[in-house]
């Protein structure tokens, strides 16, 4: 990924000055400490202007609905100081105009505004695109003194530039640099990235081979053409450097190219959580499931405490009393076996004890065999889980699971957001895509007759044949619906696999099972490659 570079913001305000001059600030939000959204208006046109400050990710631009959404941007409903700040100052306030000092990563836009004695004064909202000191500053022009900071840097982190409230606002310490345009010597990359103003060194590479007039021109903003390559690796201002896809305008440019990233980074950041999250539940289900199996295996004895009383029985009148132990055949396996016997006892509560032994050992092993079940359907909801995770590739879908796996103490919302839905010779078929989407196919969406599919013995989406009028799915059909079945799972790239089908009527959802977990039976399987 690109940062945003001087020249970007170049083309950012030629383009867009005329609209910035004269506009009214509407609204002023802050969905995040680093993010910023004034609503502005001009000519009667309103426009979103968005500001990020995120180190890895700043940059400016008005956004698009579509990447507002992209951008997951909330606002809370209690803002942040500097926010209020800003609505103090700078709501319902007139832009005069908007700068940028020379080659300068900082967007000046200066306002004109009234104080609480409704007198005019003049502000300046500076946003610096630095990287890790990117900022967004408030200062007075006529007394060149801070009045607030997205984030303060105090003397501690910086003894050039301290930035608070009541300090003079002063630049960025000045690059050694030469101005590119006043040059007509031999170029590289190095010289270029090192040496001018406005090469980042992304751009400097991509003016490699180019000669010195058409650089020149780049600088310029001459035959202006704005592009992001296939993959949205890179963006550029001039496709003559760059192929890849045409956009209609610089700031089409910014806000395509930073949403997207910021988009996946999002869907990342949410992945990891909630596998973190389900990973931690299977190693803990795991865990308990191998105490339980070791445990089943000590009451194993339980049919040995069983044998003890019954030989104990059969032989009240040839044994002695008080004894501390007997020797008798086993009639099983026709062998002599020594049994251990309470010598304070009599022989017929030595056998009641070891029937005690018994039934206390069976009802032992009956709960644990409970548990184990328990144990085992949380691993395949966990595993389920996790698949569907690493295949989700839409918020949406990511969030919906967040909400079933994050929030359990609180009451889950039954809406599902648009299920993969596809036509085969004219019945329609659903795809779930996560446990509430494959719930919900299930739960709401299937009827007795329809027919479902999975992958066997491991995790993926329930699919749903939905077959009206007791129609019959002839083997094309149902061939179709398993290769679905399969492409989502996490068998997809096997060689082979198996997928079972069965009717909906066959299925059956366990008292307090997790979200789309069915047991099934008078299934058919076929095998898909």
């Amino acid at each position: 990924m690109m940062y945003f570079d001087n020249l970007t913001l170049k083309a950012f305000v030629e383009e867009n000055s005329n609209f910035f001059t004269g506009a009214r600030i509407q609204k002023v939000q802050q969905p995040t400490r680093r993010e910023f959204i004034f609503t502005l208006r001009n000519n009667g046109e309103t426009r979103k202007f968005y500001a990020n400050i995120t180190p890895n990710m700043h940059h400016i631009c008005f956004m698009s609905k579509e990447n507002e959404a992209k951008r997951y941007l909330e606002i809370p409903k209690q803002p942040p100081m500097f926010c209020m700040l800003l609505r103090k100052y700078v709501e319902s306030a007139k832009i005069c105009r908007i700068e940028q000092p020379f080659y300068e990563r900082i967007l000046e836009i200066y306002i004109e505004a009234y104080n609480e004695l409704s007198e005019k004064i003049q502000l300046c909202l500076a946003f610096e695109l630095m990287g890790k000191h990117s900022n967004i500053v408030l200062y007075s022009t006529d007394t060149n003194m801070i009045l607030g900071c997205a984030h303060n840097v105090g003397s501690e982190k910086s003894r050039d530039r301290e930035m608070r409230g009541n300090v003079p606002y002063i630049y960025p310490p000045k690059q050694n640099k030469r101005d590119f345009l006043s040059y007509f010597g031999q170029i590289n990359f190095d010289l270029l990235a090192d040496d001018f103003y406005g090469f980042s060194k992304p751009f400097a590479k991509m003016c490699e081979g180019q000669d010195l007039e058409t650089i020149k021109d780049f600088l310029e903003l001459k035959h202006l053409s704005p592009v992001i390559s296939e993959d949205f690796s890179k963006y550029s201002l001039f496709n003559k450097i760059l192929s890849g896809i045409s956009q209609e305008s610089v700031n089409s440019m910014i806000d395509n190219y930073f949403a997207y990233h910021q988009n996946k980074e999002i869907l990342s950041n949410l992945k990891t959580k909630l596998s973190t999250n389900i990973q931690h539940r299977l190693k803990k289900a795991k865990n308990s499931l191998d105490k339980i199996n070791r445990q089943l295996q000590k009451e194993k004895n339980a049919e040995k405490y069983r044998k003890y009383g019954d030989l104990i029985m059969a032989n009240l009148y040839n044994l002695k009393e008080y004894s501390k132990t007997c020797t008798l055949t086993d009639w099983e396996i026709n062998q002599e076996i020594t049994i251990d016997l309470d010598e304070a006892k009599t022989l017929k509560e030595n056998a009641n004890r070891y029937f005690k032994l018994y039934n206390k050992s069976k009802r032992s092993s009956e709960k644990l065999q409970e548990l184990k079940q328990e144990l085992e359907d949380e691993i395949g909801y966990c595993t389920q889980t996790l698949y569907t995770i690493e295949v989700a590739d839409d918020n949406e879908i990511l969030n919906e699971i967040k909400e079933e796996v994050l929030t359990e103490d609180t009451p889950k919302k039954t809406q599902v957001s648009n299920i993969e839905t596809h036509e085969i010779q004219g019945f329609t078929v659903y795809v779930g895509k996560n446990n509430k989407q494959n719930d919900f196919i299930i739960s709401k969406l299937a009827k007795d007759n329809d027919m479902w599919f999975h992958s066997h013995n491991c995790a993926g989406s329930h699919v749903l044949l939905k077959l009206p009028n007791g129609e019959e799915p002839n083997d094309e059909l149902i061939f179709e619906c398993a290769k679905l079945a399969k492409n989502n799972s996490q068998g997809a790239n096997s060689s082979k696999i198996g997928i079972i089908y069965t009717r909906r009527k066959y299925l059956r959802k366990p008292p307090a099972a997790n979200l789309g977990y069915v047991t099934y039976k008078n299934e058919q399987e076929i095998i898909i490659d």
